[in-house]
């Protein structure tokens, strides 16, 4: 390509110079190509480890007046066919034009002009990019996709120098982070070393240090492990290696595509070798840190952060901390963690004002609110930057996100429903006696909208002087009532290790729903979503779908033991929350356990606020808990299991034996302990969850197995751990409450003999702390990350095995070799993930469908695999054969086959005996197979021949017969018997096994499409020429025979006459060169297979008995040879009477009437079965034992994984290299 011009002082230092003339020289760089010596390896291995862009493009033309000792770059080039057409181009161009000028600076003046002006036009007719990567970086990225053979679509983020251990010995490279693989190259005096690993491939990620790898990064697959070392940063590194590999599992999970993140503002300067799409996972990940310290929403953006102090008016001093400022926020935290957090909605600020900097107080920021609370800021860097950012966002700032004209944004899909749910407008479900008359499913008139469950049903109750209980909980209230006075109240609130500490002595019933929503951020969302809930609910209730009946399955099953959930009004709400969050989100759905922390959610909270905490709860507390397969909970098993043996490491390794570790607390974590205690205790543990997060249930967790230490290691087995654990948590109560206690099924269960001594549960919270309270949320995010790659591979392998457990009884592939195929067939469909169409790749993988309906490929991928796998090489003939069994497959007509159906085609073709084989490749010839575009009279000629032995057509006969008989009275004919449809449905349910008496008859031009695919399966084979003729020979007789089917089926009293529609076809040629035409394979293989049948029939007509068989006389034979050629030969349709003429027109090619006549139709009558194509196969030991000839399959998959190597060895060299190379 053309450069820009650059000087260049030393010209044939490392370059050896090729071509040259007066003004120019063609250079290639040492070390390229063939020779070179050990001159070319060093050079070509100081390239590698230098990162020079020669490596990229090692051809060069430099221009040079004569007397001047300065060279100019004007051009470079990765092959010599590229450069050698910018050399011609200046000779063409150039040369003469510039031999006028007598000035050398003149002419090098003018050269740079005309290079520069080349460059412009080139650039003018490119789109326009907004790329914003350095050019050292686009070079690398250039470089990256040469050496592994990339596409465009593949982004490189970043690269970095290291050393790759290939066993032990390092070589030194450069290792290339793309968004889906991580690349390696070195080239060390000769020895090449090329890795390309996919991130949805890695089943580990870890730094570590040991003696033989200092400080590494190990990468594990499910088969190698590769270690990297001696990196400038290895801490960067290794962030950037976890963000992409928490990419690709979140790919494996919900199929979810990367897409950059287009509304990152521009840098003020080109950045050295940092692309965009680092600055944009650099941004995710600041973002994700920030949204999870404050509790804020997914789309919340962090807009920057800066170091300042808050003035706090309870203590009366200035907190040291960050102040942070996103699109809806502005928060601040203290560089002491627990001192003071706070967050302010943007919704909620009426002034920001700069106030006067003093020696006491420098660059003070002042920030107040509707509700009159003044914030005060100081110590601020660049106060007049931040005003000005905090006053763009306040204009940005709506009043409201959303309102009730607005359409519902959905999470998980785009802003509609997804359209696969489908809609039922009949009249809703009765909610009860609450439901209004207007229909609608929620108004705010509704005793849940207004109050939770409990405040309803305790209003109705007698009060009763509860004594000392009554006393604390008053005692509680007051004590928050103080809280709020000096901290504040609402979202504004100073929260501090007061805060805590109130928290951890249990909220009073009163201010519990109010406080929940405040700590979990959920109170934002609903503050800025108002009546989102009311419009979703009356979307959502009516549908019928898989989700909606779980829940109605489960409704009684929550918390049936609360009198609040043993009436209408509480089950209908319950309904209600979770059928419009399934609505919301459908990635979720619905999942057991949602159930049971939604019902305590009711207890306390409005409807409204029940769903908005569990949005809060489901999609940023306790991310992918409840998803189709659990993986968040699983995740959290992951880490609680090391946890463990980190903290209790002799209690670790007995558990570890019994395995009961994950089976235990499952439950614990998904219900957050509300399925496994008696409940006012397991509400505490609820109210520190939203104020601590995820970690408070990991603490008590811990501390529930220390307290039980002994009893545990005393067990036998998984049965005797479970009842103790089981027992303990049974008799965790809550002393201070002033509810009425509700009974615990689960303990009525576990209950023993010897009832076990109660435990105070704010005395286990408290263990929790004084012994694990260390633990910080950053090291759980980092645990949690290690265990998302090992569950997540886990659950692959899962459903790999699942898979091929299901179809093993109806394939004859191996185990190993279902497995092998498996992985071909899903890497497929999630290369078409980040390769191709992302949306339309993420509507084939719908995660609630059995494992074996998850993956599925379309026409495209299909036909790569075919051409790889397929038993049958047919040249350029095998995407025509893949797109027809493409089509037989698809039997539901969606355009996509899952992995059984693809097992299916390949089984036959590699493990069927003759007879499935052949049935196989007479499908394909024949509709649904071959399409209308390639044979426009198969279809009507098949129907034609089908009618009367149609399966169909027999049911339509039986059910007009039972009509006919039992039209007397419609009434009753209408209310049949239900056994009749179990009958009925059966009979369709069964498998109806095909015999080949069941398959259609094969017109004309079917059966010229079946000879070309046989004539492209025997090109390659070493059998070719004896194939050939014996295909020639079944070709003669199967024309005959269809011939002697015609005559019967003429003759017939029966007959019935079809009008033939005529149809312009190409003349197929008969003379001609034997030899293959090079124009076009397709066409030059119909005429020679054409050729050769009529050659054979022609031959065959010479004994006088060789057509007894056939015809019964000489004549007859002579009739059905001349017929049957000339509807081969010229695909026309002729009369018996025109004889004569037709063997003319066989011997000759013919002219006139006989031309005439060839655009007609093709004859329709002729046909032949599938018992005749069989039995004339038989015929020919050759064909029998090409199609009984066992395949390996094994070595075309082999071929299949190193395809991408092959493309990168073809990449690395160019067309024009490789062309010179073959002659």
């Amino acid at each position: 390509m053309w450069i820009t011009p650059e000087e260049v002082l030393l010209a044939n230092a490392l370059w050896v110079s090729e071509r040259a003339n007066p003004f120019f020289i063609l250079q290639r760089r040492k070390g390229h190509g063939k020779g070179g010596g050990f001159t070319g390896l060093l050079v070509g291995t100081l390239d590698v480890v230098l990162d020079s862009s020669a490596r990229v493009a090692p051809y060069r033309i430099l221009h040079q007046t004569g007397d001047s000792q300065i060279f100019w770059s004007i051009a470079c080039g990765t092959s010599r066919k590229e450069i050698t057409e910018h050399w011609e181009w200046l000779e063409a161009n150039l040369l003469q034009t510039l031999s006028i000028f007598d000035n050398e600076d003149d002419i090098t003046t003018f050269v740079k002009g005309k290079i520069q002006g080349i460059m412009a036009e080139e650039n003018k007719s490119l789109p326009a990019q907004d790329d914003e990567d350095s050019g050292k970086f686009r070079e690398a990225e250039l470089k990256m996709r040469k050496l592994f053979g990339m596409p465009e679509e593949e982004k490189l983020v970043n690269y970095y120098s290291c050393s790759y251990w290939k066993g032990r010995v390092p070589r030194q490279g450069w290792l290339y982070l793309t968004v889906n693989h991580i690349c390696f190259y070195s080239f060390l005096l000769g020895k090449e070393v090329t890795l390309v690993v996919q991130w949805t491939d890695v089943t580990q990620l870890e730094k570590n240090a040991t003696l033989l790898f200092p400080e590494s990064v190990r990468v594990s697959t499910r088969g190698t492990q590769h270690f990297f070392s001696m990196f400038l940063n290895i801490n960067d590194t290794f962030k950037l290696m976890e963000q992409l590999a928490n990419i690709a599992m979140r790919q494996l999970l919900d199929n979810e595509a990367f897409s950059a993140d287009r509304t990152l503002p521009k840098p003020c300067k080109t950045l050295k070798n940092v692309s965009a799409l680092k600055r944009d996972l650099d941004a995710r990940a600041k973002n994700e840190r920030y949204r999870a310290l404050f509790r804020l929403t997914q789309d919340e953006r962090l807009d920057g952060h800066t170091d300042c102090t808050l003035w706090t008016p309870f203590a009366k001093m200035h907190v040291v901390g960050q102040m942070f400022v996103s699109n809806n926020y502005i928060c601040f935290a203290s560089r002491e963690e627990d001192m003071c957090q706070l967050i302010i909605p943007l919704r909620e600020v009426s002034i920001v004002e700069k106030a006067d900097s003093s020696s006491v107080l420098p660059s003070p920021l002042s920030i107040s609110t509707k509700n009159k609370t003044n914030f005060l800021f100081a110590n601020l860097k660049d106060r007049d930057f931040l005003v000005q950012r905090i006053s763009d966002f306040l204009q940005r700032t709506p009043e409201r996100l959303w309102s009730e004209g607005d359409q519902l944004p959905l999470s998980g899909q785009s802003e509609t429903p997804s359209p696969t749910t489908p809609t039922f407008p009949s009249t809703p479900p009765s909610l009860g006696a609450e439901e209004p008359p207007q229909h609608r499913y929620y108004t705010p008139d509704l005793p849940t909208a207004k109050h939770g469950l409990l405040h309803i049903y305790q209003k109705d109750a007698p009060e009763e002087e509860m004594g000392p209980k009554a006393a604390k909980e008053k005692m509680k209230e007051e004590s928050w009532n103080i809280h709020f006075f000096e901290f504040g109240r609402g979202v504004c609130m100073y929260r501090t290790s007061k805060t805590r500490e109130l928290v951890l002595n249990g909220i009073p019933e009163s201010l519990r729903g109010e406080l929940w929503l405040l700590f979990s951020g959920a109170q934002n969302e609903m503050a800025t979503h108002p009546g989102y809930y009311a419009e979703l609910v009356e979307q959502a209730m009516g549908r019928c779908n898989l989700a909606t009946e779980e829940i109605e399955r489960d409704l009684h099953r929550s918390m049936p033991e609360h009198h609040a959930f043993q009436n209408e009004m509480g089950i209908a709400a319950l309904r209600r929350v979770l059928t419009a969050y399934a609505y919301r989100n459908p990635n979720i759905g619905y999942c057991q356990a949602m159930n049971i922390v939604t019902s305590v959610l009711l207890l306390y909270c409005t409807e409204e606020e029940a769903f908005w905490l569990l949005v809060a709860l489901c999609e940023r507390m306790l991310p992918d808990y409840y998803n189709t397969r659990v993986v968040g909970a699983l995740v959290d098993q992951g880490v609680f299991e090391e946890l463990t043996r980190e903290c209790l490491p002799l209690l670790y390794e007995h558990m570890q034996d019994l395995g009961v570790i994950s089976t235990i607390s499952l439950s614990w974590f998904l219900t957050l302990f509300l399925s496994v205690m008696p409940f006012h205790s397991a509400v505490l543990l609820v109210d520190c969850f939203f104020y601590e997060g995820i970690k408070l249930i990991f603490q008590v967790s811990l501390a529930v197995l220390h307290a039980n230490m002994e009893q545990l290691m005393a067990s036998n087995d998984e049965g005797e751990a479970m009842t103790i654990l089981g027992r303990y948590l049974d008799n965790v109560v809550n002393k201070q409450t002033v509810s009425p206690p509700i009974p615990h099924l689960h303990a009525l269960l576990t209950s023993g003999d010897e009832p076990p001594p109660e435990i105070d549960v704010f005395e286990l919270v408290k263990a929790s702390y004084e012994k694990f309270g260390s633990l910080r949320a950053d090291v759980i995010e980092q645990m949690r990350f290690k265990q998302r790659l090992k569950v997540i591979q886990s659950l692959e392998d899962t459903a790999k095995r699942s898979v091929v457990r299901a179809i093993m009884t109806d394939s004859a592939f191996s185990i190993e070799e279902l497995e092998d195929l498996y992985v071909l067939f899903k890497a497929k469909h999630i290369m078409s993930c980040y390769w191709g169409a992302s949306s339309t790749a993420t509507e084939r993988h719908d995660p609630s469908l059995p494992y074996l309906e998850q993956y599925r490929i379309d026409l495209g991928q299909f036909g790569e695999l075919f051409s790889v796998l397929g038993p049958w090489g047919c040249g350029v003939h095998t995407s025509t054969l893949s797109s027809r069994l493409f089509r037989l497959l698809d039997q539901n007509k969606d355009s996509l086959i899952n992995f059984k159906e693809f097992v299916t085609g390949l089984s036959g073709m590699y493990h069927g005996d003759m007879t499935e084989k052949l049935k196989i490749l007479y499908k394909l010839h024949l509709p649904p197979a071959l399409c209308p575009e390639e044979a426009e009279s198969a279809l009507e000629a098949t129907q034609f021949f089908t009618d009367d032995d149609s399966p169909e057509g027999e049911e339509v006969k039986e059910a007009g017969d039972s009509g006919n008989g039992d039209s007397e009275d419609k009434k009753e004919e209408k209310v049949k018997d239900y056994k009749y449809y179990l009958r009925m449905w059966a009979k369709e349910k069964e498998p109806k096994k095909e015999t080949i008496k069941d398959l259609p008859r094969m017109n004309q031009e079917q059966f010229i499409e079946l000879c070309k695919t046989l004539y492209n399966m025997f090109s390659e084979d070493p059998l070719e020429q004896e194939l050939y003729h014996a295909i020639a020979t079944v070709a003669s007789l199967l024309l005959r025979i269809g011939e002697v089917g015609k005559k019967f089926t003429n003759n017939g009293a029966n007959k019935k006459v079809l009008e033939p529609q005529p149809q312009p076809q190409p003349q197929l040629p008969v003379d001609g060169p034997e030899k293959e035409d090079s124009n076009g394979e397709g066409s030059s293989a119909q005429s020679l297979i054409c050729k050769a049948l009529a050659e054979a029939q022609l031959e065959s007509v010479g004994p006088p008995g060789a057509t007894s068989g056939a015809g019964g006389s000489d004549e007859e034979g002579k009739d059905d040879t001349s017929v049957s050629s000339y509807s081969v030969v010229s695909a026309g349709e002729l009369q018996c009477e025109d004889i004569a003429d037709d063997t003319v027109l066989v011997d000759c090619g013919g002219n006139g009437a006989g031309d005439r006549r060839r655009g007609s139709a093709p004859d329709q009558d002729w046909s032949i079965t599938f018992e005749q194509v069989l039995a004339s196969m038989l015929t020919e030991p050759v064909l029998v034992d090409y199609f009984e000839r066992k395949r390996d399959i094994l070595a075309k998959m082999a071929a299949c994984k190193m395809q991408r190597a092959v493309e990168r060895q073809i990449s690395s060299s160019s067309d024009h290299e490789l062309a010179q190379l073959s002659t």
